[in-house]
């Protein structure tokens, strides 16, 4: 039986490596995904197996649960919520991790040799298991409530807050040596409980000083911090698989954090502690009339379309919002059958999460290989007739390249405003998610569609069906 779980496990952690590997490409990453989830099918029956759980009837109960809530999810929950929803799920694995190792602990508690070479490893497991998995809980949390707009989601700042922060680590850190110097006292137990509160309110201090447009990154480190506390919890009980797997989460998430943050032009630290979106908002700047907007009726887009060989589609938050992306997916077909050749510009941080243009494209059966990224598009959008931005503002703002006291400067953008012509699609001259006016509004090549996108996209299709 043992060669059996061994087996089993070297074969989750096989599956998972793939299924990483796969992910990375958007022609394999249901594939990658599928396989990832029968590795962990294959590590849950292993585990239950191996040790030797005397009544399933409570497990049963949670599977029988968690299922529900998982089919009910995926069901029910719109793409445009899909973020706020990543952002739980990284939650669910951090306050799993903090229990597991409150528990361990807990069970084992009076039984430690003290701190030695053979308990040290445990131990200093479950210190970081309820401190990174309490920093995951609460911080993501608070980011949910900002994607959901429970809250509001510029960044909150107060005087002192990077003090009172780090004085909360520093006593998180001096709860930890008393944890670990004697861990069979009444003192390591009390210090272990003053870990789970004071990780609880870091994970809310270190979140709510981070605005709307940063959240792709936040969403990509939590779910990095995830990962690291469920292979600090690994080693807590002893699991393999575990450690495996929350490495890898969190080795992915890692990297992933670092292309977000090149993608935007900015350290993680910066992310962290800048308040980013703050500062436009309380000087005003960029607001305020750049020139003069100049109105398309979708008619008049019609004709521009209809005589373009070459169309970009850049799709942004806005799009999700309206739930455009099937007939934006029509319209592109429409285009390509009057002899258009049509691309999906992607910025790597457009949306509420990474990946997220990449998803809800794929979800209306958008071709993979119409699928550009940034830095492929932006040498040729000069050669591009038309240039359509649904619902993106941040990532095309030309602030990034022109305004040196924009707090965007230095981004790399989309370079729409290369285009012969660009047609913006919005509701309103609202400024986007970070609160940056956007000047790409008022240059000379820009026309707006104003409008629900769905509608505007829809009046479109609707001038080729009828021609």
């Amino acid at each position: 039986m043992d060669t059996v779980i061994v087996l089993s496990y070297i074969a989750s952690a096989v599956l998972f490596i793939f299924g990483l590997k796969m992910m990375s490409r958007a022609s394999t990453a249901v594939r990658g995904n599928l396989l990832s989830a029968l590795g962990m099918g294959i590590a849950v029956v292993a585990t239950l197996v191996d040790r030797q759980i005397l009544a399933y009837h409570w497990i049963l109960i949670g599977i029988v649960i968690g299922t529900i809530i998982g089919a009910i999810t995926a069901v029910r929950v719109p793409m445009t919520s899909m973020p706020e929803f990543v952002a739980l799920f990284n939650g669910s694995g951090g306050i799993a991790s903090l229990f597991v190792g409150w528990v361990e602990y807990h069970n084992h508690f009076g039984a430690y040799e003290g701190f030695t070479g053979a308990t040290a490893v445990p131990l200093i497991a479950t210190y970081l298991a309820v401190l990174i998995g309490g920093v995951t809980f609460t911080g993501s949390v608070t980011a949910y409530a900002k994607l959901a707009e429970k809250i509001n989601s510029r960044p909150f700042l107060f005087g002192g807050q990077q003090v009172v922060t780090g004085l909360l680590l520093a006593l998180t850190l001096a709860s930890g040596v008393l944890f670990l110097i004697d861990p069979n006292s009444t003192l390591a137990y009390a210090a272990l409980m003053g870990v789970v509160g004071l990780s609880l309110v870091l994970g809310v201090m270190v979140t709510i000083p981070i605005g709307g447009a940063d959240m792709p990154v936040v969403i990509s480190l939590l779910n990095s911090y995830s990962g690291l506390a469920g292979c600090a919890a690994g080693f807590v009980i002893g699991n393999t698989v575990l450690i495996v797997s929350g490495s890898l989460v969190g080795a992915s998430g890692i990297v992933l954090t670092n292309i977000m943050c090149k993608a935007m032009n900015r350290s993680l630290a910066n992310v962290l502690f800048s308040g980013f979106g703050s500062a436009a908002a309380a000087t005003g700047h960029g607001k305020g009339a750049q020139g003069e907007v100049k109105p398309i009726t979708a008619e008049d887009a019609y004709y521009v379309l209809e005589a373009a060989s070459s169309v970009v589609i850049v799709p942004g938050y806005g799009l999700a919002v309206a739930q455009a992306q099937h007939i934006v997916h029509e319209l592109g077909t429409i285009l390509e059958h009057n002899g258009t050749e049509v691309k999906y510009a992607i910025h790597p941080v457009a949306g509420r999460m990474p990946g997220h243009m990449n998803v809800l494209l794929a979800e209306a059966n958008v071709p993979y290989e119409q699928l550009v990224e940034m830095d492929a598009i932006n040498p040729t959008m000069a050669t591009v007739d038309v240039a359509i931005v649904i619902g993106a503002n941040d990532v095309v703002n030309p602030a990034a390249r022109e305004d040196k006291i924009s707090p965007i400067y230095g981004m790399p953008i989309i370079n729409v405003d290369h285009a012969r012509t660009v047609f913006v699609l919005k509701r309103s001259m609202a400024s986007g998610f970070a609160g940056i006016e956007n000047p790409l509004f008022y240059k000379e090549n820009t026309r707006m569609l104003f409008g629900d996108a769905k509608k505007s996209v829809t009046l479109l299709v609707e001038q080729f069906k009828t021609a």
